[in-house]
């Protein structure tokens, strides 16, 4: 890869994290999430933005760690409404999440359940981070010295945590501060208030419960950092050198801002490189389950109508700091002839505005391959032409791939996903109007006299001369037939359209016709 002049943000980030931190044998990258319920899109921008930034140090030679801590050490708040048996879930308030029981009866606890949900598909787009697991790190005296560090330079946290507040929402000074949350030994909720810190290791707390007792931090199972210390603590930890945020943390003196004092005063480390990433919005919706209540969007629900490479696109082609949407409805159909477009450029097989727009091109493509980089472009099928060549032949994919006849081996495997998720896009979300199927029960439509007249002429005097003539021909000897029989063509073309698949329209005719076959309109118009 040519590093002279780095024209992609990640490319972009890489170098400045490399100029900020100097030349390291391993540069740390982190993201990480609370398991608190599904996984949505929105959260997995801060995922691929992370890999994004790993790929491209990688690509300048660096050893790299890419880290996901999974904070399943963090109290359960609250019972999404997408979440089964709510009513048990409801007992478990207050309790560290990891020892909240899975109500779907798969995995071992609640945060398991939705651990194991990203795991397993994060592969499917080419990300695999070290995964990290908050409540076992915690309870295995990791980051014990972390904790007696905040706890000794409670004062000097306090101050951090206040500088950037305005009066009304400062810790009092007559206040004691506490860096650290308790899970009671007896009933397991963190429904507990410090009593004392012995300023070795020694930690006193006591329950609404009625449970009191004194624990030593380097073996307690219920004691942690609240977050805006946690997150600190940890990036020194870790040696962290980059970890972006949401525009939420981002704000002007925000957790942010507030983390990268507690790092830099209380424990000497200087706050990664990072940088905001946006909201993302969704527009139509991704399938039946789509209108359940408290339904959320995750990454299964995108690769579902887009390919892998496709859904890394969506990222790889935006800066993280724009908002944008991810389409369902009809602008699938833009989406995908986009990346074709950018593939193309990558691939030289269709020229770019200049030298620069090549370079873009071309690394924005490279950016949104899941794994080593295809031996070749992909077959290209237009994901609109693909979908009526799928209804055509009733989602046989296998039979659709076939009719193309000169598919590599090579281009089989993507040119399969695409088909699934053209069939999918096509039966669980595209618009009514968009979808058909052929009649096959010998049912036929009510046509007037000249329409029908037309559709038997179609019948007897166009299909015998349809393979000798390309698209253009056909659409001419279908106007013909119009005009013979004293019709608009719109009329003609719905009077057709009712007759193979019993709609007022469907896609353009003579291509429709072509992918159809002559046999099969024959035998579709034979009721006539």
């Amino acid at each position: 890869m040519d590093n002279t002049r780095a024209i992609h943000w990640a490319d972009q980030t890489a170098d400045k994290i490399i100029r900020e931190r100097g030349d390291l044998p391993l540069y740390t990258c982190a993201s990480g999430i609370t398991p608190s319920g599904t996984v949505h899109i929105g959260n997995f921008r801060e995922i691929i933005s992370v890999d994004l930034v790993v790929r491209a140090l990688r690509a300048r030679g660096k050893q790299v760690r890419f880290i996901y801590s999974w904070d399943d050490y963090d109290v359960f708040r609250k019972v999404p409404a997408n979440m089964p048996k709510p009513e048990e879930l409801e007992k478990f308030l207050r309790f560290p999440i990891t020892m909240v029981p899975d109500t779907f009866g798969r995995d071992e606890s609640y945060a398991r359940h939705h651990e194991v949900d990203v795991e397993s598909v994060l592969p499917t787009v080419g990300i695999t981070p070290e995964f990290l697991y908050q409540a076992e790190r915690y309870r295995s005296g990791m980051y014990a010295e972390g904790m007696k560090t905040a706890l000794n330079n409670r004062a000097r946290i306090k101050d951090c945590l206040n500088r950037y507040r305005d009066e009304a929402h400062q810790i009092p000074e007559a206040e004691e501060y506490w860096p650290v949350s308790i899970f009671c030994n007896a009933c397991n909720r963190d429904t507990t208030s410090i009593t004392g810190w012995d300023g070795e290791w020694g930690l006193s707390y006591s329950c609404e419960c009625g449970h009191s007792e004194t624990v030593d931090i380097r073996s307690a199972k219920g004691v942690k950092l609240g977050w805006r210390v946690d997150w600190p603590m940890r990036w020194k930890y870790e040696k962290t050198v980059f970890e972006p945020a949401g525009k939420d943390h981002h704000s002007q003196g925000g957790s942010f801002d507030t983390a990268r004092l507690v790092s830099k005063e209380i424990f000497d480390w200087e706050a990664p490189v990072t940088f905001r990433y946006d909201f993302i919005g969704i527009k139509g919706t991704p399938g039946k389950m789509s209108s359940s209540k408290g339904k959320v969007v995750d990454l299964p629900d995108i690769l579902r109508v887009y390919q892998p490479e496709i859904a890394r696109y969506l990222f790889a082609g935006t800066r993280p700091n724009t908002e944008f949407v991810i389409s369902f409805d009809l602008d699938v159909i833009k989406i995908y002839e986009d990346y074709d477009k950018t593939e193309r450029i990558a691939w030289g097989l269709e020229k770019a505005k200049n030298e620069e727009v090549y370079a873009k091109e071309r690394r924005i493509w490279e950016l949104s391959q899941v794994g080593e980089l295809p031996t070749m472009a992909s077959y290209q099928v237009p994901f609109r032409h693909l979908c009526n060549l799928l209804q055509t032949n009733d989602g046989d994919i296998d039979a659709v791939i076939a009719s193309f006849g000169d598919v590599h081996p090579d281009q089989v495997e993507r040119l399969q996903t695409r088909s699934r998720c053209a069939w999918y896009w096509i039966t669980e979300c595209a618009p009514e109007d968009f979808r058909f199927a052929l009649r096959k029960d010998g049912s036929v439509a009510t046509l007037g006299v000249n329409e029908l007249t037309a559709v038997r002429k179609i019948r007897d005097e166009v299909l015998p001369k349809m393979d000798g003539v390309d698209e253009k021909g056909l659409s001419e000897l279908v106007y013909a037939v119009a005009q013979e029989a004293g019709l608009e063509p719109k009329a003609l073309f719905t009077a057709v359209y009712q007759a193979l698949i019993a709609k007022d329209q469907g896609p353009r005719l003579a291509s429709f016709m072509k992918i159809i076959g002559k046999e099969r309109i024959a035998s579709i118009l034979a009721s006539y």
